[in-house]
């Protein structure tokens, strides 16, 4: 095998020393304690409280980034930047199948954010594992970058065909298997009880159904930790800085969901945008997989994948935003004919 073959087939040297791991997943849990101390008496979040902690949540990874660029060099800095846009942009439509769900299940608006809080957790114990095994297939030899590529060409083409035929918000509650085994295996109430998951009542345990939708929440999770693992695999191959962008693009998720809730209804054309984005993904992947075979074959920087990321939702939100607002126009009323 020549020099240069073998040497692309090991993975570049992590950040993440076992000090920089420990801190850090210290850190997920202290903010994920807060979020479950705020939401521990149910109310019906305010715009002001869910911008508040929105902008705190987009001021971290921020904040960083720089720290990256201080402590390591530019380059991390950017791959973990790239990675967390594509993370976000992710979790927005993440979050858009949170809200059909939520009302699917008529959630009472008091409750909401706990149940987007466990749907968190969730998604970040998802990552975590998808996170580790993506690891363990890049140490095994550069063909995982091939399959990750595959899995992205794959998942766009089901995002763009739902987009297309308009069936990607159709989910039908009832023939999840998740909900229908859980269903089976204990009573469920007639009605929430607060924040509680279970009750007793006439003498024996009960479900409510804010347990359903969080095990709802907790089955789209996984669909979610399929395409978003792979996908910023293709921006770094680090393992911390892949655990990094998804905990910071997650934790934010339950503010940003009451800042955006209209907004998510407007942006039709988002999931055009995130199949572009996946795709796009994918293809640096397979790049990258035969540039180590061929070196002869060019592969797609990193500045560049985050100018085309940030270009593709910049556009989808401007043609979204035009689509709307000439849906939501009234049509004009036609003038009598003079007398």
């Amino acid at each position: 095998m020549p020099v240069h073959v073998a040497a692309s087939a090991s993975p570049a040297e992590s950040i993440g020393s076992t000090g920089l791991w420990w801190t850090s997943i210290a850190v997920l849990v202290a903010l994920l304690v807060a979020d479950f101390v705020v939401t521990r008496r149910p109310h019906e979040v305010s715009l002001r409280e869910a911008a508040g902690w929105s902008v705190f949540y987009l001021a971290l990874p921020v904040v960083f980034g720089f720290w990256l660029w201080q402590a390591f060099d530019v380059d991390r800095a950017v791959e973990f930047m790239t990675g967390f846009v594509v993370e976000k942009s992710l979790s927005v439509d993440n979050l858009f199948v949170f809200m059909l769900l939520l009302a699917a299940f008529a959630v009472p608006n008091e409750v909401q954010q706990r149940v987007l809080l466990y749907g968190i957790v969730g998604a970040l114990v998802l990552r975590g594992v998808f996170i580790a095994a993506g690891a363990a297939m890049l140490s095994a030899g550069t063909w995982a970058f091939l399959v990750f590529g595959l899995v992205l060409f794959a998942s766009a083409a089901k995002i763009l065909r739902d987009a297309v035929t308009g069936h990607g918000g159709e989910r039908d509650i009832d023939e999840m298997r998740s909900v229908r085994l859980l269903r089976q295996l204990m009573p469920v109430t007639d009605g929430y009880r607060g924040a509680r998951l279970t009750v007793r009542e006439h003498g024996r345990r009960a479900l409510t159904p804010l347990a359903v939708v969080v095990v709802a929440v907790f089955a789209t999770d996984v669909v979610f930790a399929v395409d978003s693992v792979p996908a910023v695999y293709g921006i770094t191959d680090d393992p911390y800085l892949v655990f990094a962008t998804n905990a910071f693009a997650l934790l934010g998720l339950r503010a940003l969901y009451f800042v955006l809730h209209t907004a998510l209804a407007k942006l039709v054309h988002l999931n055009h945008g995130l199949a572009i984005i996946l795709a796009f993904i994918g293809a640096k992947l397979v790049l990258h997989w035969a540039h180590g075979i061929w070196p002869a074959v060019p592969e797609i920087p990193t500045p560049l994948s985050l100018a085309v990321i940030i270009l593709v939702l910049a556009t989808v939100t401007v043609t979204s935003l035009r689509s709307s607002r000439r849906v939501d126009r009234p049509a004009e009323q036609p003038t009598a004919p003079p007398d």
